[in-house]
């Protein structure tokens, strides 16, 4: 383990009355929590998570602005072709891998579950380029699951306040879905991005402004 990630796991972990205070001032600043991926349907969601691995938010969204006023439906992408959809991804990171992933994804789409995104995590895992965390972001953002998708802002803000700490994102996952009260669940996973996002940042954390500055753990703030 690097000495940077022994500094983000050493605090120590948040009571649960300090747990439900941490996302009542996070619900306080934003009631109303939304991704930041641009979408208009499941598919479109789980499309733009699937290509936002290793990719920012913004880069996707100028691609699939591009993309879905001539394709948004997995046939319509399918007809597109791997070569044809590359045109509109080719901005985006590992874009060769992502367009053959998203190819296969349409034409499993259309042959097992008539064009639909499934609404179960085993369904979803069962598409390529869909691991456990896109499967999350889709449960919770296009069907309101309490699931939570844990992302490397989101494994970091665990950690570095003591909300979750885990030496795994599927540890900090369970520990998450385990103490944050049922009532901040729903909204927990995108409050907490962006406060990863903007706020608590991996190199240049915010700690000044913070608004939960005071309960976090994190041993070397900022001033």
């Amino acid at each position: 383990m690097t000495a940077s990630k022994r500094r983000l796991l050493r605090g120590s972990k948040l009571t649960r009355e300090e747990i439900t205070e941490l996302f009542t001032r996070l619900r306080e600043l934003n009631p109303k929590p939304v991704t930041e991926l641009l979408y208009d349907s499941p598919f479109e969601l789980l499309v733009a998570v699937t290509l936002s691995a290793q990719a920012t938010d913004v880069g996707v969204n100028k691609a699939t602005r591009r993309l879905y006023p001539v394709a948004n439906t997995p046939q319509a992408i399918l007809e597109l072709g791997e070569d044809g959809l590359k045109r509109y991804i080719s901005t985006i990171g590992l874009y060769n891998a992502k367009a053959a992933n998203v190819i296969a994804m349409c034409r499993l789409l259309l042959e097992h579950h008539d064009g639909e995104v499934p609404r179960t995590r085993e369904a979803l895992e069962a598409l390529p380029g869909v691991g456990r965390k896109t499967a999350n972001v889709v449960l919770n953002t296009a069907f309101g699951e309490p699931t939570m998708a844990v992302d490397t802002h989101i494994f970091r803000v665990s950690n570095r306040t003591g909300l979750a700490p885990g030496k795994t994102v599927r540890a900090v996952e369970d520990k998450l879905v385990k103490f944050v009260p049922d009532e901040f669940l729903l909204d927990a996973h995108h409050w907490l991005i962006l406060h990863g996002r903007y706020t608590c940042k991996a190199r240049s954390p915010l700690c000044g402004p913070c608004p939960i500055r005071d309960l976090c753990r994190f041993k070397d703030k900022t001033a």
